[in-house]
């Protein structure tokens, strides 16, 4: 029901910043929980930073709370991610989700989003 597309990847030296976007398509995006997700090389996809349905409710990952910022426009039906003070542990595949507004789940379990992205890659270079 729902389709993402994530962009705005690349390369970047560290400390620097990089803003990646995800554009949703199909109908009810106001009611969907969203959230980005990364998975380095050989890793498990781990949580990142979510926003719930109204963008009342922020949650971030202890590693990049303080230097990333998620935001959602519904008018756009998009979320992004604004990440500063890039390191090289934050090199990885970013992937926005989305999550029903059912009560049910957590907004940083991977398991209980519904849709999802392709991926795009972030690297960091010294």
């Amino acid at each position: 029901q729902l389709q993402l597309v994530e962009s705005g990847g690349g390369v970047a030296q560290v400390g620097v910043s990089l803003r990646l976007s995800c554009a949703a398509s199909g109908p009810g995006f106001g009611n969907y929980a969203l959230g980005w997700f990364r998975q380095a090389p050989g890793k498990e996809r781990v949580f990142v930073a979510a926003t719930s349905w109204n963008g009342r409710n922020v949650d971030y990952a202890d590693s990049v709370k303080g230097r990333f910022i998620i935001s959602r426009d519904d008018a756009k039906k998009t979320v992004d991610l604004e990440m500063n003070s890039l390191s090289a542990g934050d090199a990885a595949v970013y992937y926005c989700a989305a999550k029903r507004t059912n009560g049910l789940g957590s907004n940083d379990l991977k398991q209980d989003y519904d849709y999802w992205g392709q991926g795009t890659q972030v690297s960091v270079s010294p």
